[in-house]
């Protein structure tokens, strides 16, 4: 008879053996490990743009355009995370790993979202939009930091996370 023992602090894996195999298998995780360090990437230029801007009042323009870069760098990545999603788990979001990163993903985009609406519609003024941008900006550290802490136990499941083990009946 096999027993499978938990190695690790949880005793449920992030992934079933057949979700490990679709999400290796699939060309929408690189498509995912290249799109999020990029978006962090986009993230930081658009931070310092942005801060620079309400410290100064110079550079508005070159810091929209960073605003609305990141966000439809966001969009990319949530369309393609949703996708790769639905290939692992069978649906576009909320699978149950990931569910409380998906949720806290919309609070994001609403707030992305908000940002380009007032851009857009000239709700509030420009200091206002780049504080609304900080407030997207703040949700999106934590939703990364919430995406990293999975990914880390998703590496620490794949390389000790069940272990096969032989036992008498």
């Amino acid at each position: 008879m096999i027993v499978q023992r938990t190695t690790s602090a949880t005793s449920k894996s992030l992934y079933s053996p057949e979700q490990r195999a679709r999400r290796d298998a699939t060309p929408w995780t690189l498509v995912q490990g290249v799109l999020a360090p990029f978006q962090f990437l986009v993230f930081l230029v658009s931070l310092v743009l942005v801060i620079r801007y309400l410290a100064t009042d110079q550079g508005q323009d070159v810091a929209t355009v960073s605003i609305v870069v990141k966000t439809v760098t966001l969009y990319t990545i949530m369309i393609t995370g949703a996708i790769w999603e639905k290939v692992v788990f069978g649906v576009y979001l909320f699978a149950e790993p990931f569910f409380w990163e998906d949720v806290f993903s919309m609070l994001v985009i609403a707030l992305h979202t908000t940002y380009l609406v007032a851009l857009l519609t000239h709700a509030f003024d420009v200091r206002t939009q780049m504080m609304i941008a900080l407030a997207a900006y703040a949700t999106y550290v934590v939703n990364a930091a919430q995406f990293l802490l999975k990914l880390r136990a998703a590496r620490l499941q794949g390389a000790n996370g069940v272990a096969a083990t032989e036992c008498a009946p």
